[in-house]
Order: C-alpha cells, then structure tokens, then sequence
C-alpha cells in the first residue's frame, strides 16, 4: 500500500514550490507534480514585490534572485519623434525597518528555477508530465488519480493544494465558481526575443488610438526584450520573426527595430476572476487556482507567493496536532487580499488604455509591505497595540547588535520579542510544544531603531507568527494573554 502523504501539491510555479519549500523545511512528505513535460521557459510574470523579496530572504534565495534581477529601468513613452523619460517607480533607499525597498524585475523562468532549485536542495523535487485528472476525499485524505507516461498512479495525501494556475483542474473538480469576467476581444501577444535597433536602457512603450500600445521591457543579464503587443478586436496574431517584426513596425514607425531568436511567444486574455472559496474540506486552492488578475502592476505572481507562505506553516502546524479551525484562517486572511489586490491591478489595466500616467507609476499599494490581516481570526481587533502596530501587521526589520531581526526571524519558526523586564520575565516562564514549530526567544533593549520599527514605548512582548505577521502583541497581562493567543496556533501548550 502506498504511503500517505502529508501534501500533495498541483502546481510547480512559483506558489506551488514556495509552498513546497516551506512544507519540505518543516520535515513533512510533499510531492509536487505538474503536466507540464519541463519547467516554464517564457518570462510572463517578471516583478518581484519587496514584501516577496522579504519571502525570499526566509526561504533562502534571496541572493540568487537579488543576483539574477534589476532594479526596474525608466520608462521611455515614444510621441512621435519625442521620447518623454518615465520613471514607474521611485527608488528608495534601504531603511532600518525595510531593507528591500524596490520592486526587482526577473524574468519568470528564472524565479521558476531559482525555487525549484532551492528545492531540490532541501531534498525536494517537482515531477513534470504528471496531471492531476481527479480525486476524492474523506475526514482524514485526500486520494488523488494521476497519470503519465508511465500510466495512472493514485495518490493519498492528508492534504491536496491546487496551485496549477487559472484553469486549475483542482478547482475544477470542486466545483467552485471563479466569479468575475475574462475579456476575449482584449488580446495581447507577448514575446520574449532578441532585437535589434533598441536601447537596453529603457522599458519602451509606444501608445497608439483606442488603447492599443507595443511595449518593450528588457530582460536583466540576457540579450532579450518582453514584447507586449496589444491586439486588435479582430487581429490575427502575427507568428514568426517576419510577421512580428512587421508588426512592431506598422505601430512604431521604426524601420530599424528587428526580432530574431524567438524564445516564448504567447497570447494573452486579461481575466479578473476570484474563486468564490479557498478552501473545501482538504482540499485548498493558491495563487492563480484562486485568482487571476490582469498583469498591471505586478501583483498576480507575489499574491500567489503570499498565499502559500500564508498556508505553509498552517498546515505544518494542523498535521503536528493544532486545531484544525487554524486552517479556516487562510481562507479569512487571504481572499480579502486578492479581492483588493483584483481591483488595484484592474485599475491600473483600464487606465493604460486611457493613456492615464497614474497607471504607469507603482507605489506602496504594489509593493505588499501594508498588507495586514488585522481583525481576522488570528488578529482579533480588541487586543493591545504598540504605537504604530497591530496584531495581523507585517513585523518589520530592526537593527540588532551584529544583526538584524530578520535574521532571527529566518527560518520555519515563531519567534517572541520582548522589551523591558516583565515582558523578559513572561517570556522566559511561557510553555512551549515540542510538536509543530519550534518556538525563538529573543530581548531586545530599547535601542532607536528597534522603538522607530515597532512602537514600542514601554515593557512590550511581541509573538511572531512564521510568515512574518504579528500573531500577538501584550503591553500588560503579558503571559496569560500570549498563553491565550498561543494555544490558537500550536498543538497544544502545557501550564
């Protein structure tokens, strides 16, 4: 009889293997399978959030992708024979509380391999050519029908996760409604290749009559261009170098621009849909499965991210023996953050067609560092509070002596902050689980940065839950009240 599985997971983009990474760190049995016959070659989803890049830092390939990106070049807007500069984001230095302040541009096929490496370091794999075809599920797995080459398997997993993009299979066979509108006339062709005749130096877009534009973003350390063609309502896609070329000509008016070496080629549908549930009994949707968005803004690849970062230590936490009501939670934190983030990113769609500039910068709303799960199931709306946090807020950086709080933070654990004598003393008598995630202890003193980050204005204890958020914060009845909000995500804390 086959072994059961912990999670099985659909999917082998960036959701479905940060998922996988963090699963695999914890210890647990994860397969992760996708029909694909190889990884994704083209370069789609290429911005890269500062709240991921902070993702990225704890999962252990932050230099690989600070190394393989850029930071975002100035927009070049051609008029005519003007070429007004642009710039989309404004650069910002690096802060104690915020270390990686600038969204990075990366092509996607190389944050695919950067995950996928990382997880072949922690012992991990994806299995390409193997789709999910159908499955079942009872109070205690998830049996799942997949086939390859080698013919069906069936698979028995604790858990299944549907990670396999906008027209998961997962989703599919749940049922659920994915509520919103795909736009089948708005049609965009995107090419990744080499040209000639243009700058590296700017991401060119050439505006044109009833919202349509050719645009050209550079990809970092290659000798490609992005090209995002806007199609007309009746426009056969041009194929092949010739035909693409002499379409990029008619709309620019530039006879010296040439493509060759044609790597991906696609043609895009702008769908704004998200699925009416995350979640139905084992079985949960992530990323793309649960919501697609349109590209503006950089927001569909860096929600799926989340998502999973969001699930990973839930599920880690509910297999070593927590309440199950702890994975209702994901659902409650992270559809509203996709239906506000569906509205920021369509926003920023329709106003492209309208030649509206706000549309082309990106600011704080982008980059995903506000988020809060504040006044969800974990972060009641009633509790203590520092001067500028709330339990459900990101908790930021701070310096350390030597390091960082970051650096403490790294790693599949909770972590408990303490400033002042009586928040050190609860500290030290609080009760841990040995099961599930393991718990680090830290004092900090009330050094500038540390008060500036957090607030902290008098003995304070913070619990850091392990994606990054506040699970509590105490400023009086400091042991009892973390006792309180432990118990709501371990398996179980003696005294």
């Amino acid at each position: 009889m086959n072994e059961t599985l912990d999670v099985l997971i659909a999917g082998a983009g960036p959701t479905g293997t940060t998922l996988a990474i963090d699963l695999v760190r914890r210890g647990l049995a994860v397969r992760v399978i996708d029909k694909a016959p190889h990884s994704f070659e083209g370069s789609r989803a290429k911005g890269i959030q500062p709240r991921t890049l902070e993702v990225f830092d704890d999962l252990g390939v932050l230099d690989d992708v600070l190394a393989g990106s850029s930071d975002y070049p100035r927009l070049g807007i051609h008029l005519g024979p003007v070429t007004l500069p642009w710039r989309m984001f404004r650069n910002r230095e690096r802060s104690t509380a915020i270390p990686y302040p600038n969204t990075r541009l990366m092509p996607q096929y190389h944050t695919d391999s950067v995950l996928h490496d990382r997880l072949d370091q922690l012992g991990g794999r994806v299995e390409y050519g193997r789709e999910l075809v159908g499955f079942d599920q009872d109070g205690a797995t998830v049996t799942a029908t997949v086939t390859g080459d080698d013919g069906p398997e069936r698979i028995t997993a604790r858990y299944l996760v549907g990670a396999e993009g906008g027209a998961s299979a997962v989703r599919k066979h749940l049922g659920l409604g994915f509520l919103g509108e795909t736009h089948d006339q708005d049609r965009m062709l995107i090419v990744d290749a080499v040209t000639t005749g243009l700058s590296r130096t700017r991401w060119h877009v050439w505006p044109g009559v009833r919202g349509r534009f050719v645009g050209a973003c550079p990809l970092p350390h290659t000798d490609l261009f992005q090209w995002m063609i806007r199609l007309s309502p009746d426009e056969e896609p041009p194929d092949g170098e010739e035909a693409i070329t002499r379409r990029i000509r008619a709309h620019t008016r530039n006879r010296r621009l040439a493509v060759r070496d044609i790597r991906w080629r696609s043609v895009f549908r702008p769908n704004i849909r998200l699925a009416e549930s995350y979640r139905r009994g084992r079985v949960f949707l992530a990323g793309d499965a649960a919501h697609v968005h349109t590209p503006a803004g950089a927001q569909g690849l860096n929600t799926g991210i989340q998502d999973a970062y969001n699930l990973g230590w839930k599920l880690g936490q509910v297999l070593a023996g927590a309440d199950a009501r702890l994975l209702d939670s994901y659902e409650a934190e992270r559809l509203p953050i996709a239906a506000g983030v569906l509205g920021l990113s369509t926003k920023k769609y329709e106003g492209l067609a309208k030649l509206d500039p706000s549309s082309l910068r990106r600011g704080q709303d982008e980059q995903q560092l506000t988020l809060t799960y504040h006044g969800g199931p974990l972060a009641p709306g009633d509790g203590d509070r520092t001067s500028t946090l709330e339990v459900g807020d990101r908790a930021p950086d701070a310096e350390l002596p030597g390091s960082r709080l970051f650096d403490v933070y790294r790693g599949p654990h909770f972590t408990l902050v303490a400033s002042g004598p009586k928040a050190a003393a609860a500290s030290a008598e609080l009760d841990w689980p040995a099961a599930g995630a393991p718990l680090r202890r830290i004092t900090v003193d009330a050094r500038p940065g540390f008060r500036s980050s957090y607030g902290v204005e008098g003995d304070t204890l913070l619990l850091v839950r392990p994606d990054g958020y506040l699970g509590h914060v105490a400023t009086h009845d400091f042991l009892e009240s973390t006792r309180a909000a432990v118990r709501t995500m371990t398996p179980g804390v003696a005294g």
